[in-house]
C-alpha cells in the first residue's frame, strides 16, 4: 500500500465568514492531494496532482496553499501521520547576534542545507533589561554583563527553526561556544567560520526542548500584542519581499547575500504569512494594470514570505534597478546580474517584489511593519 499522510486543516471562507474544517490527504508517490469536508461529510476535492505542495511543508502549525485556499494545519489526521512525521519534529530558537546580522544569508544557507526550515523570523533591538531577561539563567556567570551588553548593542535576528531534532542539529551547526575552540575542534561550524570569541560568536541556540519553548515565547509570544518591536525606520526606505516560491526553493540565503554584497542596508526583517485579503489590498495598485494581478496575489499568500526594509537615500529607485525587470527572461537578457535574472522563474514567481514608485517606499514598508505587525 502507498503512503498517505492525513492532516486536520482549517480554512477561513471570507465569502461566508466561516471557518471550515477539512481533512487534507497527501500522497507522496505522485504528489497528489485530496480534501474531505468534515462538517458536510463529503469529498470536497477529489485526488488531484498538485506540484506546489511538498513533504517538508507538512507539519502542524504550518499554513499551506492548496488551489488558492490557505489552509492552517491544526492537527495530525491519523496516528500513522503523527508517528511518521511528528515524532522527531522539534522547534528551536536560532538567535543571530549583532556581530553577524550582515551574515544572515550565510547562516541561512547553512540552516537550509541541514534540512531545517525557518518558520518565523524577526529583526529586533533588545534593551539592556530585555537582554538580561533573556540571559537570566547565565546570571551567575562572570561573563553575564558582557553577554547582555553585547546582545543589546545592535539589532539581532530571531529565527524559529523547525525540523527533525532541530534543537541538537542547530547546536551542532553552531559549534563550541568559544569561536577559537570551534576553529580548532569543529572547523566546519558556523562559529568557526564567522565567530570572534566566546561573546561575539555569531549566534545562540536553545540548550534543550524546554529551553527552546521558553525562548521562542520570548521572541514570538503567543499572546497578540506582546511581541518585541521591529526595527523599521519607516523613513528613507523601500520595501523588498522575498516571495514564497523563493523561500520554498531555499533561495532566501542567496538573495540576502546578494542584497548585502551590493551594499544595501537591511534595517528591518520579518517573516509573514499573508492572508489573501491583505495580499489583494497590498497589490491593489497592479489591479487592472498587469494581467498577472490575480496570480501575483495567489503567489504572495501561497506560503511564508520574508519582508525587508531597505534603508538609504534614493533607495526605492536604486533597489528597483538592482531587482531588475519584472520578467526574469528579459532580466537575464538585459540585466543578467539582477536579483530577478539570477533567481526568478517567470513574471509571477520572479523571486522578489520591490517598490515600483519612489513615493510608495515608506507606504509599503508601513503596511507590513506598522499595520500587519501591529
Amino acid at each position: 500500500m502507498e503512503d498517505r499522510f492525513a492532516f486536520l486543516a482549517e480554512w477561513y471562507d471570507p465569502t461566508a465568514g466561516l471557518l471550515r474544517k477539512y481533512q487534507l490527504f497527501f500522497y507522496p508517490r505522485d504528489n497528489s492531494v485530496e480534501m474531505y469536508d468534515v462538517k458536510n461529510q463529503r469529498v470536497f476535492l477529489r485526488r488531484t496532482k498538485y506540484e506546489d505542495l511538498h513533504m517538508e511543508d507538512l507539519f502542524v502549525g504550518n499554513k499551506v496553499n492548496v488551489f488558492s485556499r490557505q489552509l492552517n494545519l491544526i492537527d495530525y489526521g491519523d496516528q500513522f501521520t503523527a508517528n511518521k512525521l511528528g515524532s522527531k519534529k522539534e522547534r528551536t530558537l536560532a538567535l543571530i547576534k549583532p556581530d553577524s546580522v550582515t551574515r544572515i544569508g550565510d547562516v541561512l544557507e547553512t540552516i537550509y542545507s541541514s534540512n531545517l526550515i525557518v518558520t518565523k523570523a524577526k529583526m529586533v533591538k533588545l534593551t539592556w533589561n530585555q537582554a538580561a531577561d533573556f540571559y537570566m539563567e547565565h546570571q551567575s556567570k562572570p561573563s553575564f554583563n558582557n553577554l547582555v551588553q553585547f546582545l543589546s548593542s545592535g539589532s539581532v535576528v530571531a529565527l524559529e527553526l523547525m525540523g527533525d531534532e532541530a534543537v541538537s542539529v542547530w547546536k551542532r551547526l553552531l559549534g563550541p561556544t568559544d569561536s577559537a575552540l570551534a576553529r580548532r575542534d569543529e572547523p566546519q561550524s558556523v562559529r568557526a567560520h564567522y565567530g570572534t570569541d566566546a561573546i561575539k560568536n555569531v549566534g545562540h541556540g536553545s540548550d534543550s526542548f524546554a529551553a527552546a519553548a521558553r525562548e521562542l515565547e520570548f521572541f514570538f509570544p503567543s499572546t497578540i500584542g506582546h511581541g518585541l518591536l521591529n526595527t523599521a525606520n519607516l523613513t528613507d526606505c523601500t520595501c523588498c519581499i522575498i516571495k514564497p516560491h523563493a523561500i520554498s526553493e531555499g533561495l532566501t540565503g542567496k538573495i540576502l547575500n546578494s542584497i548585502v554584497s551590493a551594499g544595501f542596508e537591511i534595517s528591518a526583517l520579518e517573516m509573514f504569512n499573508v492572508e489573501r485579503a491583505n495580499a489583494e489590498e497590498f497589490l491593489e495598485v497592479y489591479k487592472g494594470v498587469v494581467q498577472e494581478y490575480t496570480s501575483m496575489v495567489t503567489e504572495l499568500c501561497s506560503g511564508p514570505c520574508l519582508v525587508l526594509e531597505i534603508h538609504g537615500t534614493n533607495s526605492p529607485q536604486t533597489f528597483r534597478e538592482f531587482c531588475g525587470p519584472a520578467d526574469p527572461e528579459i532580466a537575464r537578457h538585459l540585466r543578467p546580474t539582477t536579483l530577478r535574472a539570477l533567481y526568478g522563474k517567470d513574471k509571477v514567481k520572479n523571486a522578489v517584489h520591490c517598490t515600483d514608485l519612489p513615493e510608495d517606499g515608506v507606504l509599503e514598508v508601513q503596511y507590513f511593519f506598522k499595520i500587519l505587525d501591529g
